[in-house]
C-alpha cells in the first residue's frame, strides 16, 4: 500500500499561524526598568535607518532630551497594535503640551507593509498625528533589542528607558507611568 504523502500547505498554515501568534502577541508584558548604583538605565539608542518620516522630519534622540518620550513600535497589519493605538493617540492629545513626545516606529512583518503609501494610508485612517519612522530594515527594532508588535518604551527626561510594555493591556499602568514622568520635569 502506498503511503500517503504529507499536506504541505496545511502545516506551513499551522507554522505561520504559531509565528504570528508570537510575533504579534496579545499578552501583556509590563517591566518598570529597575535602575541601581551598578547598573543604571540604559539609554535610548537613536532612530537608525529610517526608510522615511511620516507627520515630521527627521528626529534624533538628542532633540527629544528633556522630554518624556513614548516610543512605539507597531505594524498596521497587527491586530494587536491596532487594539493599543487609541490609547496611544489619547496619550499623545492629553500629553504633548505637557512635555510628551510619541514617536511610532512602524516596523513591517510582511512585504506589503514595507510600502510608504500603504503607511503613509494606515497613518491618516488611525488618526496618528504624531511623527512615525518607517523602519523596513528593522534597525531601530534591533538598536532597541525589540521583539513584538507592539511594544512600548518610556525614556525619561535624561534618555533612558525607564519603562517597557509588550503586548496590549496594562494601558492605566502605563499612563500613570506617563503622569509620573512628566511630573519630575
Amino acid at each position: 500500500m502506498p503511503k500517503t504523502p504529507i499536506a504541505i500547505k496545511p502545516l506551513l498554515l499551522a507554522l505561520s499561524l504559531c509565528l504570528g501568534a508570537v510575533a504579534c502577541t496579545p499578552g501583556a508584558q509590563a517591566e518598570p526598568v529597575q535602575p541601581s548604583a551598578r547598573q543604571p538605565a540604559p539609554p535610548a539608542p537613536d532612530f537608525q535607518g529610517i526608510h522615511r518620516w511620516i507627520n515630521s522630519p527627521p528626529l534624533r534622540m538628542s532633540q527629544l532630551r528633556g522630554k518624556v518620550v513614548l516610543v512605539e513600535f507597531w505594524t498596521y497589519a497587527c491586530i494587536n497594535c491596532l487594539h493599543v493605538q487609541p490609547h496611544v493617540n489619547q496619550w499623545h492629545r492629553r500629553y504633548a503640551e505637557q512635555g510628551l513626545a510619541v514617536v511610532g516606529v512602524h516596523t513591517p512583518e510582511y512585504d506589503y507593509e514595507h510600502l510608504s503609501g500603504n503607511v503613509q494610508a494606515a497613518v491618516k485612517r488611525l488618526g496618528i498625528e504624531y511623527p512615525v519612522a518607517q523602519d523596513n530594515d528593522y534597525a531601530t527594532w534591533n538598536a532597541y533589542g525589540n521583539r513584538f508588535w507592539p511594544a512600548l518604551y518610556l525614556i525619561d527626561h535624561d534618555g533612558r528607558i525607564v519603562y517597557r510594555h509588550y503586548g496590549e493591556g496594562d494601558y492605566e499602568q502605563t499612563e500613570a507611568m506617563i503622569r509620573e514622568l512628566l511630573a519630575q520635569r
